[in-house]
């Protein structure tokens, strides 16, 4: 059967998007406190540039409060003076079935966040909570979708790992390959929406990668490159309510024409090193 075979009539999509729920989440989050530019280890970061760390603490709290408003849990790590990205919380781990993969970084400058990480899913009571042995940068790469994990290579995270998240979360992988340096984490060019529905910007895959992505989801939402260029599929959903960079207005516009309630966030401090509302936040599943 071809993907076109299997694609939902139009009156099927209306079905299911008048039936869109949210469900509550909790996420961990991490203040901004020393949050910097004072390297570059993507596109999107430029030292030169001044960065108002007070503004991007305002913006995250406001991120903070916009999930507490929508009804989510909020729990916190305290950040560490000297990691400056340890704001984008999302690529400390991935969490599934109550299990944590441990993140391992790629650039030095950011390795110490693994265990600062790890640290705390331990302390909080997690029991299988492991360190990784090969390179992944957490939920940057490694998306879960229903009972599938998504898994982003070609910047930063290894393809060994994506085999060893799957093992230890107990989900059956799917390699997508990146190639676009922009986007670079996975997060950054595809948005999971609900258990069977993402979003994603196919420039950022290889041709291979847009081919799987187009039989396995084949009623996703397609974002274009301006609202890619602007992170905004950097975005959080809870099945109803996603919450993504204000200035993806298009993509806000597609989204809620299918069922979903877009909510948008300033995030315009914490882009400047390449981050927005998925960045900063790791989705605590049970």
């Amino acid at each position: 059967m071809t993907v076109t075979e299997n694609r939902p009539t139009d009156r099927e999509l209306q079905a299911a998007d008048s039936e869109r729920v949210a469900t509550r989440r909790r996420y961990l989050m991490c203040e901004p406190r020393y949050f910097a530019v004072e390297y570059a280890i993507n596109p999107w970061m430029d030292p030169s540039q001044p960065v108002d760390r007070e503004l991007a603490v305002r913006q995250w709290h406001s991120l903070a409060e916009t999930y507490r408003g929508l009804g989510h849990t909020v729990a916190q790590i305290e950040p560490i003076d000297g990691l400056p990205d340890m704001v984008f919380a999302a690529n400390g781990a991935t969490v599934a079935h109550g299990r944590v993969y441990g993140a391992k970084f790629k650039y030095a400058e950011r390795v110490a966040e693994g265990p600062a990480y790890l640290d705390w899913f331990k302390s909080a009571g997690y029991r299988e909570a492991h360190e990784a042995a090969f390179v992944n940068e957490g939920e940057g790469d490694l998306l879960v979708v229903g009972e599938m994990l998504l898994a982003g290579t070609g910047f930063r995270t290894e393809p060994a790992a994506h085999a060893e998240a799957g093992a230890v979360l107990g989900l059956p992988v799917v390699t997508l390959d990146l190639i676009d340096p922009s986007y670079y984490h996975l997060d950054t060019a595809l948005c999971v929406l609900d258990a069977q529905t993402i979003a994603y910007f196919p420039g950022a895959f290889s041709t291979q990668s847009q081919m799987k992505l187009e039989e396995l989801f084949p009623d996703a939402i397609i974002a274009d490159a301006a609202d890619a260029e602007v992170l905004g599929l950097n975005a959080v959903s809870d099945g109803l309510h996603v919450v993504l960079p204000m200035e993806a207005a298009a993509l806000a516009e597609k989204l809620r024409a299918r069922g979903f309630r877009p909510v948008p966030v300033a995030l315009s401090e914490l882009r400047k090193a390449g981050g927005g509302p998925k960045c900063c936040t790791l989705e605590l599943r049970p």
